[in-house]
């Protein structure tokens, strides 16, 4: 039998600004509307087909869009966007259309936007969804990828950007 332990939340979170991520920007656009927000929670599923995921929190009802389009874009940001990231957090209290017009973009394969310089984008139909507490988990499968110069990836460690 497993012993369970009271993990207070912001001492999990102080735990969890220990984790290096990448930054990305994902993006949506589709019947239901544009939308873009800065997430670090993302990783790789399966090369064979290709498969991503991304954990949004299903607490703040705008991110519904990504899940009423059906589609994703994980776009991977550079040092050079770390302006972007913040941005597309919304600590800035930009709106959407503010938050596009600071980068370049194009689509792909399924119509979300795609950051043009980015250091990788996945370019996603979604295939399934998970919610677990406050946060929905989206499996796209990678219907186009590019991959930009190799730049200096940007990071989130320890609540703040860091450049490898």
């Amino acid at each position: 039998m497993l012993k369970t332990n009271d993990i207070a939340p912001q001492d999990y979170r102080n735990a969890m600004a220990r984790f290096a991520g990448a930054v990305h920007v994902v993006t949506t656009d589709g019947p239901a509307g544009r939308r873009g927000v800065t997430a670090i929670a993302a990783c790789s599923v399966s090369d064979n087909p290709p498969m991503v995921l991304v954990c949004l929190n299903r607490e703040n009802v705008n991110n519904d869009v990504f899940l009423d389009n059906g589609v994703f874009a994980l776009n991977t940001l550079t040092a050079n966007h770390q302006s972007l990231s913040t941005a597309f957090s919304g600590l800035n209290g930009l709106p959407p259309d503010e938050r596009f017009a600071l980068a370049q973009w194009d689509t792909l394969s399924s119509g979300a936007p795609t950051l043009v310089d980015a250091l990788a984008v996945f370019d996603c139909q979604v295939i399934d969804t998970k919610e677990l507490a406050t946060h929905r988990i989206y499996f796209g499968k990678v219907t186009g990828l590019r991959l930009g110069d190799n730049l200096q990836p940007l990071l989130y460690f320890d609540r703040g950007y860091r450049v490898l």
